[in-house]
C-alpha cells in the first residue's frame, strides 16, 4: 500500500465522515486493480446459474403437404428430407434464464456433442426510444388493412428493466448476458454484437472486460444505405451507419476470409493488359508476398518486373484473384427494402445478405450458431440455408411466431429445391419459471419446508388477485376472491386447469346459488371442452394469467391484463377405408373467437383530428375509427368482418398423444429442481415424462406477405384403424396461441 501521510489522513477523515473515497484510492489501495475499468451503478460479478428445464411446445419435422399424405411418408420425395440428429431450437422467454439453463443444464452436453457453439450474433435493444410496437396486417386481398400492435406488458417490463436507469441498467443487463454467452462459446468461437451510436462506446468497454481486449477483432461499420433516407438535423450530420463489434474467445478462432468482387473503378485503376488475353492485371504487390513460387520461375513467365523506381513487382491478373479482401467498412449491403420478399414487417429486421456474410466468415457447414435476440429470425433463416445448426431465442411471443412462419417457409423452399433441412422445435421455460418462483429451501426440515411452500403459494395467489383487482374471500373451497358481482377461482400454479377442477367449481357454485364466476389459469388442459360449462346455465369466464404477474411493479401500476381464453371450433372430416384407399382424417376450421382490448375508443375519438382515422382493438374487434374533415362526424368500421380475420396461422397434429414431453431432471437434488448457487452435475440426470405431449406440427397454413389467404381445411392424412387425439393449434394476429384436442375414432 503506497499511501502518503496526507493520503492516509484524508482517507481516514472521509471514512469517519461516512463519505466515499475518491476514485484514485481504488488503484492506490489495490495493487491488482485494472488500469482501465468500466464501472456502473449496481455493478456485480454475480451471474445467475439457475437451471430450468425446457418445455417443448411444438416440433416441426416436415413442411406441409398440399395433397393427401400417408403415415409411412410414402408420398414424399426421397430428396430434400429432414436431417436426423440435432434438432434446431427456437426458445421463447427471458434470455438470461435461457442462457443460464443452456450453460448449466443438460442441454450443455448436447451443445458440446455438436462441437460447441461456434458463433453468436446478437442485436440487443440499443434504441432507448424503442417501444416494441409494430404494424400488423389484417384481412386479405383488396380488404387488407393494418394496425399498430402495442407492446405486451412483458415487453414493457423488459424495456423498463433495460432502460429504467438509463445506461446503467442497459449495461447491467447486457453485461450479465455477455458473461453467460462467453461461457457458452466454444474455444474457437466468435461473437458479433450489433449496436449504434447510443451504446457503442459502452458496449466496447463491456466486451473488452468480458472477452478481453486482446480478443477484439474488428469494429465493423455498416452503412445502412438510403432506404430510410437518413437526414441531417440541426448541427448534426446524417446518421447512416451501425456498428458491429467482433470478438473471439481465443486466437484459435474460425475465420473464413471474405472477398468483394472487383468494381469497374478498381479494374480501371489497374487497367493494364499484356495482350495475353487474360485481361487487366495489378502490379502493386512487392516480391516476397508470393512464397509458393520462386522469383526465377516468375521471371520466366513474366510475373516479375522492375518498376520505374527499380523495385521488383509481381504481375497478377485480376482473373487469378478471388476479389478485394473485405475490410471492416461495409458499404455494399443496404437495409431491407420495403418491397423485398424477405421483409417480415419487423422493426429491427436486418438483411439476410448481412447475416450471411457473418455466418460464412465465422462458422463452417454443420457448425452450431446462435442468436439470443433473434427478432424475426434472420440469423436462423440464414443459418438453415447455409447448412448450419442453430439456437434462437426472443422475449416477444410475436417475434417467436414471426420466426416460426419464416423458418417453415425456409423448410418449404429447401424441400422444393430438393435440399436437406433440419427439424426445429419451439421451447420455453414458462411453467418451470413458476415452479422456480415457488421453490423452497432444501436445507429446511420437512415440516418447515411444507410451511414455507404454503406461505409462498399464498403470497403468489395474493399477487395474482392484486393484479386482477379482486378482493380475497373466505368460507369457500374453490373460490378465493370476489371482483364486483363476480366470484373468482384461481387454478393450480404448476399444472393446467383440469376439467375436474372446473366441475368442482361449478358444483360449489350451484350448491351456493352462485351464477357468475371467473376462472383464472396459467394453462388449460388440452381437450378441455369449455362449451359444456357454458351450457350449465352459469355465466362462467375462463381467463389466462399472464407472465407479467411475476413483476410486482407491473402489478402495482395496474399494467397486468387478463385475456379470455380463445375458442376454437373444428370439424373432423373422416373418410372410411375402401378397397383401394386407407382411411384418412382432415380438419376443417369452422370458428375462432377472441376477446381483446388494446385501446379506449373514447380517448381515441377525442384525440382524433378532423379528416383523420385510427385502427383500434376493442371488445374483441378491430375497428377503424374515422372523423369527417368537414362535419367531424365519427364513423366506426369493423375490420374483423369474419372470424378467420383473427387467425394468422393454424396447424394440425393428427396423432397428438404419440409424442410425450420428456424433460431431464437432476438426480442429485431430489424434488428441488431449481436450487440456486449450485451447478448440477451435467451427467447426473433422469429423463421424466411431464404428463404432457408435444404438438407435432404435421400440416400448417398461414398468411404471408405475398399470400394473405388462409386455407380453412387441412390436407387429409392416411390413418390406420384406432382411436386418436387430433390437436388443432391456432395463432392469432397478436401471436397468442390456442390449442384444442378432438377425440376421433376410425373404424
Amino acid at each position: 500500500m503506497n499511501l502518503s501521510d496526507n493520503e492516509k489522513r484524508d482517507a481516514i477523515r472521509l471514512l469517519e465522515a461516512g463519505k466515499p473515497l475518491p476514485e484514485k484510492y481504488r488503484f492506490l489501495l489495490f495493487d491488482d486493480a485494472r488500469e482501465v475499468e468500466l464501472v456502473w451503478n449496481g455493478k456485480t460479478n454475480e451471474v445467475t446459474n439457475v437451471v430450468l428445464p425446457f418445455q417443448v411446445i411444438e416440433q416441426i419435422d416436415e413442411p406441409r403437404s398440399d395433397a393427401k399424405f400417408g403415415s409411412q411418408n410414402s408420398l414424399f420425395d426421397t430428396t430434400g428430407r429432414q436431417i436426423t440428429g440435432w434438432t434446431n431450437k427456437l426458445i421463447w422467454g427471458d434470455n438470461k434464464l435461457i442462457l443460464s439453463s443452456l450453460k448449466n443444464g443438460p442441454m450443455r452436453k448436447e451443445i458440446e456433442a455438436q462441437g460447441g457453439l461456434k458463433l453468436i450474433y446478437i442485436d440487443p435493444p440499443f434504441d432507448v426510444g424503442a417501444d416494441f410496437s409494430m404494424d400488423i396486417k389484417i384481412g386479405d386481398g383488396d380488404e387488407e388493412e393494418s394496425f399498430t400492435k402495442k407492446p405486451s406488458v412483458i415487453e414493457e417490463i423488459a424495456y423498463r428493466d433495460t432502460w429504467g436507469k438509463g445506461a446503467d441498467s442497459f449495461i447491467a443487463m447486457i453485461y450479465e448476458r455477455l458473461r453467460l454467452m462467453h461461457d457458452l462459446l466454444a474455444e474457437n468461437g466468435s461473437i458479433y454484437v450489433h449496436c449504434d451510436y447510443r451504446v457503442s462506446a459502452f458496449m466496447k468497454l463491456v466486451l473488452d472486460e468480458v472477452f478481453g481486449s486482446d480478443n477484439f477483432g474488428n469494429e465493423i461499420i455498416w452503412k445502412r444505405g438510403t432506404v430510410k433516407g437518413a437526414k441531417a438535423k440541426g448541427n448534426q450530420m446524417a446518421r447512416n451507419h451501425d456498428t458491429v463489434l467482433y470478438y473471439t474467445k481465443s486466437d484459435n478462432c474460425i475465420y473464413n476470409r471474405r472477398y468483394l468482387p472487383f468494381s469497374e473503378d478498381y479494374k480501371l485503376r489497374f487497367n493494364k493488359d499484356d495482350n495475353d488475353g487474360k485481361g487487366p492485371y495489378r502490379d502493386d504487390q512487392p516480391v516476397g508476398t508470393r512464397s509458393d513460387v520462386s522469383i526465377e520461375e516468375m521471371r520466366k513467365t513474366g510475373k516479375v518486373f522492375e518498376d520505374k523506381n527499380g523495385k521488383l513487382k509481381i504481375k497478377t491478373h485480376l482473373s487469378e484473384l478471388e476479389g478485394i479482401t473485405l475490410d471492416d467498412n461495409w458499404i455494399d449491403i443496404s437495409e431491407v427494402n420495403v418491397m423485398s420478399d424477405e421483409r417480415a414487417f419487423y422493426p429491427t429486421q436486418k438483411p439476410e445478405k448481412f447475416l450471411q456474410r457473418i455466418v460464412e466468415m465465422s462458422s463452417n457447414e454443420g457448425d452450431l450458431v446462435a442468436d439470443f435476440f433473434c427478432g424475426s429470425g434472420t440469423t436462423l433463416a440464414v443459418a438453415e440455408k447455409l447448412g448450419r445448426k442453430w439456437i434462437g431465442s426472443d422475449l416477444g411471443k410475436f417475434g417467436v411466431h414471426t420466426s416460426r412462419k419464416r423458418l417453415i417457409g425456409v423448410q418449404r423452399e429447401m424441400k422444393k429445391e430438393r435440399k436437406d433441412f433440419r427439424a426445429f422445435e419451439i421451447l420455453n421455460v414458462g411453467r418451470y419459471e413458476r415452479e422456480n418462483f415457488l421453490a423452497t429451501n432444501d436445507d429446511l426440515r420437512a415440516e418447515e419446508k411444507e410451511k414455507q411452500a404454503e406461505r409462498k403459494e399464498r403470497e403468489f395467489v395474493a399477487l395474482i388477485l392484486a393484479a386482477y383487482k379482486a378482493e380475497p374471500v373466505q368460507s369457500f373451497v374453490n373460490i378465493v376472491a370476489k371482483k364486483r358481482d363476480r366470484l373468482v377461482a384461481v387454478g393450480p400454479i404448476n399444472t393446467p386447469v383440469s376439467s375436474t377442477f372446473v366441475h368442482d367449481i361449478v358444483a360449489e357454485c350451484k350448491e351456493k346459488g352462485i351464477t357468475k364466476v371467473d376462472v383464472l389459469g396459467f394453462d388449460y388442459e388440452m381437450g378441455l371442452d369449455f362449451s359444456q360449462f357454458k351450457a350449465e346455465s352459469m355465466d362462467i369466464a375462463f381467463r389466462i394469467i399472464p407472465r407479467e404477474v411475476f413483476d410486482k411493479k407491473a402489478v402495482e401500476k395496474g399494467q397486468v391484463k387478463f385475456y379470455d381464453v380463445a375458442f376454437i371450433e373444428a370439424k373432423p372430416i373422416i373418410r372410411k377405408a375402401t378397397k383401394n384407399e386407407k382411411a384418412s382424417i382432415a380438419i376443417e376450421l369452422t370458428d375462432f373467437s377472441v376477446f381483446y382490448n388494446q385501446d379506449d375508443s373514447g380517448e381515441v375519438v377525442e384525440a382524433l383530428r378532423p379528416g383523420g382515422s385510427k385502427v383500434v382493438v376493442e371488445n374483441g374487434q378491430v375497428i377503424k375509427i374515422s372523423k369527417d374533415k368537414a362535419t367531424e362526424e365519427v364513423t366506426r368500421e369493423i375490420l374483423t368482418k369474419k372470424w378467420s380475420d383473427w387467425i394468422d396461422y393454424w396447424a394440425v397434429d393428427y396423432d397428438f398423444a404419440s409424442r410425450k414431453e420428456i424433460i431431464k431432471v437432476p438426480k442429485t437434488h431430489g424434488d428441488n429442481l431449481f436450487e440456486k448457487g449450485k451447478l448440477q452435475d451435467l451427467f447426473e440426470y433422469d429423463e421424466v415424462w411431464t404428463g404432457d405431449y408435444i404438438f407435432d406440427n404435421e400440416w400448417q397454413s398461414f398468411r404471408t406477405k405475398k399470400n394473405r389467404n388462409l386455407e380453412l381445411t387441412s390436407a387429409a392424412k392416411e390413418m390406420s384403424k384406432g382411436t386418436y387425439k387430433v390437436a388443432v393449434k391456432v395463432v392469432d394476429i397478436f401471436g397468442n396461441d390456442t390449442t384444442r384436442v378432438i377425440g376421433i375414432t376410425i373404424q
